[in-house]
């Protein structure tokens, strides 16, 4: 079965609500720095194969520098990210990227972790 598709995005008075394609219900996590995040919801588009999915962004979680949501499987395959920098941005600014990559890497480490555990046990 093929991953679901993250087809559209936008963050409005502080939902981010985004579009996944995929044949079944998706089963997805919302995380910020390796942690899941309640509120994700999807809903079938009727006859589209897509589906409305949104999440509240945490107020708790906003704060100054750069922040990332990272939306992915259960088998923790990331379909897409959003990134909010709050305070003095910087033009050009790769921090965006670089957070990515670590929380990419945070799920990476605790599949391992996970994997590790239950070749062990």
């Amino acid at each position: 079965m093929s991953d679901p598709v993250l087809t559209s995005a936008q963050l409005r008075a502080g939902i981010w609500d985004f579009r996944v394609t995929c044949a079944t219900t998706p089963a997805l996590i919302a995380s910020h720095e390796g942690q899941p995040l309640p509120g994700l919801r999807c809903d079938p588009d009727t006859g589209t194969g897509s589906w409305r999915c949104s999440l509240p962004v945490p107020a708790a979680i906003l704060s100054e520098g750069l922040q990332t949501i990272v939306i992915h499987t259960a088998a923790g395959v990331t379909i897409g990210s959003l990134a909010i920098l709050s305070g003095a941005a910087l033009a050009d600014d790769i921090r965006a990227e670089i957070d990515l990559l670590r929380s990419e890497l945070d799920l990476l480490k605790a599949a391992f972790r996970q994997q590790h555990h239950s070749q062990t046990h």
